[in-house]
């Protein structure tokens, strides 16, 4: 039998599948959509008659091929999931510089959302160069107190608000890094995004660190896995790590393919995607304005398609909220809420994807409003 939170779960996909307008992500296909879509996006991606891969040959080289070529390094690896490739860059780059510390944010992914991977399974430790909500910034780096053998700075930093330095900032980091004998990793799952941000190629910005990481199902919306891109050298070592690690599947094709097609269709509207997330933001600030006691919007102007809203209401009252307008109005604006760990504040992600476009600033305006009406009037 499903628990509660099974149940609402089932309750607000449904009625999120019902709607005629979802701002936020956009509504989640079933199974035999996603198979079809798979197939239609995946003809014009890669030849659909060609022989499948075989523990990491055919599709699979096609796509680190192109993921290379998009990033402008040497070589790349692809890896079932995320985790497990930056476990493995991280271990590959403690080997060759000799020292198994890594600075990186407290925040960071591995610190946050991977169960003390890095120093339970790879024997690696951290140290965290600042605490602020931000990527760390040069004089941090120059100023930490001990040493360490890679700076992993993550690009945007989710937990903080989908926060990026500037270019000018990211490139004194770097060379802070630099001047401290110490490698540079990016921890770019959603690098993709950025461009608009740094106006900078993807080349450019992976040509500052030594090893790139990218996701494929964060921002290009494919079924998962990531890649490791760096040197030939580097990934020749992480190719051995990643059969260690359990990560040589014998046949991965559909992630790939939906890799591909997600590089085809997905990352060439990005741009649009983060430029509408400015006009979404400014619609947010509208309709909470002398509506709610408290909102913020984080960071006030986006610098990527996602960002963060905070409200002081407890995030079962947010998400009921949010069910009632989608049932009543067939229309929805936010996603899940979460409670955060400042008393009576919750906090949803907004991304800003194809769905999204057709909202002007006076629709999602009018949506908040219509949100706010379904709150408790405590």
């Amino acid at each position: 039998m499903a628990n509660a939170s099974e149940d609402e779960k089932t309750a607000r996909l449904a009625a999120v599948r019902a709607c005629d307008r979802v701002l936020s992500t956009g509504k989640r296909p079933l199974m035999r959509e996603r198979l079809d879509r798979l197939v239609a996006e995946g003809a014009a991606a890669h030849d659909l008659d060609s022989p499948t891969d075989m523990y990491g040959d055919g599709i699979v080289a096609t796509l680190e091929q192109r993921v290379a070529g998009l990033l402008g390094t040497e070589a790349a690896a692809f890896f079932p999931t995320g985790t497990m490739a930056q476990q493995v860059a991280l271990r590959c780059w403690a080997g060759r510089t000799g020292n198994p510390t890594v600075a990186m944010h407290p925040l960071a992914h591995p610190e946050v959302h991977e169960r003390d991977a890095v120093s339970v399974v790879s024997g690696l430790r951290t140290v965290h160069p600042t605490t602020a909500p931000r990527l760390p910034s040069a004089d941090e780096i120059r100023d930490l107190d001990e040493p360490f053998g890679t700076l992993m700075l993550e690009l945007p930093l989710r937990d903080a608000g989908f926060q990026l330095p500037t270019w000018e900032e990211l490139t004194a980091t770097v060379a802070a890094a630099r001047e401290r004998d110490a490698v540079v990793h990016f921890d770019g799952a959603r690098l993709w995004e950025c461009p608009p941000h740094f106006e900078r190629s993807l080349s450019e910005i992976a040509d500052l660190a030594d090893s790139v990481y990218v996701s494929f199902y964060k921002s290009l919306g494919g079924i998962s896995g990531a890649v490791l891109a760096g040197p030939t050298d580097l990934v020749a070592e992480a190719k051995a790590w990643r059969h260690r690690y359990g990560g040589l599947p014998f046949e991965q094709f559909p992630t790939a393919l939906a890799a591909l097609a997600g590089l085809d269709d997905v990352l060439p509207r990005l741009p649009s995607y983060v430029a509408h997330a400015k006009v979404v933001a400014e619609g947010l600030r509208a309709g909470f304005a002398g509506a709610v006691p408290f909102f913020r919007i984080n960071p006030e102007v986006p610098f990527t398609h996602q960002f963060q809203v905070w409200l002081p209401f407890p995030a079962a009252s947010l998400d009921a909220a949010g069910l009632r307008q989608a049932t009543e109005t067939k229309s929805v604006v936010f996603g899940k809420w979460f409670d955060t760990e400042v008393p009576g504040m919750s906090v949803t992600e907004v991304t800003v994807a194809e769905s999204a476009l057709e909202w002007t600033a006076d629709d999602v305006a009018d949506g908040v409003a219509a949100f706010v009406e379904r709150l408790p009037a405590s």
